[in-house]
């Protein structure tokens, strides 16, 4: 799967002319322009708006990956991972922006007159292969159990109970409560929602973090040596680090930076798809910016924070304990508090993020029909309340397993309809 995605990452910034990088102006003002006082701003009339599709986009992807997840990759590939992250996400922003780009290309209306649209529209209005539509669907919605679901609600458990003591079954019981409310209003409840809600969670983690990197500030330049030390030459950096290799890095690396930034997996453009966008390049931008600020800065940043803050990530510490010691390192019980709370915003989150995908790959299969798509949120969020006490070591394997097999069907029919994109990026 890791070959798949760097191929296809490869090929595709090969045919739109390393799109993201060349045109870094154009990406720009289509994102973080259109926000500026005269930008260009859509209104979401026909859908959502573009900012608030990327935000559910994010919802769907910022979650226990950039915290638990890069501390995971660290201690398992060494801190070589976090240069191979990077690498990953670069060739995700091409795979990521072509995706996007076909969603709003080959999306259609729904019922309701609202856009909304994703990888079985273009696998099956785009390639005509309503079979292998019909497979990522199935695919997506079993990954949402998992990837979006148990494993958020899993690791908001434990943290919950670790550091504020509350049993995991009410932990469960309250986000399956709160993702209900939401999830009841659809898309355009779930946009409104995370426009305002992942600013804000991001910001608290990125002012907590902050302060833990002032504080090892003279660390820095060590931590960064030691990344791109361990990326090419693992035996290189002395000490607990010699007996990792480079190909330990590369996997978990590319592994975790795929877990965060679903680059291929065909999850997002599902959000992107109900954009009142200007054009499909102009929203593929948004999903360039979508994985650096995934990808790039968030896990970057838990990265830095952790590699900076000594031999903990030595020390057999994993996942989310890691990073909540690192931060309590610094700042002490309020540092773990910190860390709780993050994970719990971010997998909520996800949770919504996940929600909506599986209820487009359910309406897709069943043809809309309001009857199934409320039996998938019942069963949606009892998964929630049975992941909270359950032991996730299985389930994050399984989410890996089924983030690959969703991949597949997806990256087939994106490399096939390279010239569609091509076409359309020679165009602005």
């Amino acid at each position: 799967m890791e070959l798949l995605l760097v191929g296809a990452g490869l090929w595709l910034s090969a045919v739109t002319g390393f799109f993201p990088a060349r045109r870094a102006g154009l990406v720009l003002r289509c994102t973080l322009g259109s926000l500026l006082p005269g930008g260009r701003r859509r209104r979401g009339r026909d859908g959502i708006t573009p900012f608030q599709a990327v935000s559910t986009a994010l919802a769907g992807t910022l979650g226990t990956g950039n915290i638990a997840g890069v501390a995971t990759a660290i201690v398992a590939g060494g801190p070589g991972a976090v240069f191979w992250m990077w690498c990953s996400a670069l060739l995700g922003m091409a795979t990521k922006y072509a995706e996007v780009l076909l969603a709003v290309e080959y999306r259609t209306r729904g019922r309701d007159g609202r856009w909304q649209g994703g990888p079985m529209d273009y696998m099956d209005r785009g390639l005509g292969m309503p079979f292998l539509a019909g497979v990522f669907c199935v695919l997506c919605v079993l990954a949402s159990f998992g990837i979006g679901n148990a494993t958020q609600v899993g690791a908001v458990a434990q943290a919950m109970a670790r550091d504020f003591s509350i049993p995991p079954l009410a932990t469960g019981v309250v986000m399956a409560l709160a993702a209900g409310l939401v999830m009841m209003g659809g898309l355009r409840r779930i946009g409104a929602f995370a426009q305002a809600f992942v600013p804000l969670m991001a910001v608290f983690y990125l002012g907590a973090g902050g302060l833990v990197l002032v504080k090892n500030a003279a660390m820095l330049p060590e931590a960064l040596g030691l990344i791109l030390r361990c990326a090419f030459a693992p035996g290189a950096a002395a000490g607990g680090v010699a007996g990792y290799t480079v190909r330990q890095a590369v996997h978990y690396g590319v592994a975790r930076g795929v877990f965060t930034n679903e680059a291929g997996l065909g999850s997002a453009p599902m959000a992107h798809a109900g954009a009142a966008a200007e054009g499909p390049v102009q929203q593929g931008c948004w999903g360039i910016f979508e994985v650096f600020i995934d990808t790039v800065v968030m896990c970057g940043f838990t990265g830095l924070i952790i590699l900076s803050s000594g031999d903990l990530w030595r020390s057999g510490l994993d996942g989310a304990a890691l990073t909540s010691a690192v931060f309590a390192q610094a700042l002490g019980p309020a540092g773990g508090w910190v860390v709780s709370l993050s994970i719990l915003f971010f997998a909520f989150s996800t949770v919504l993020g996940w929600g909506y995908y599986g209820e487009r790959a359910v309406g897709w299969l069943l043809g809309e029909r309001r009857g199934a798509v409320t039996a998938y949120r019942l069963c949606y969020l009892a998964v929630m309340v049975l992941a909270a006490p359950a032991r996730l070591t299985l389930v994050w394997g399984l989410s890996d397993l089924l983030n690959g097999a969703m991949m597949v069907p997806n990256l087939i029919a994106v490399v096939a309809l390279w010239r569609v994109v091509r076409r359309r990026t020679l165009e602005v």
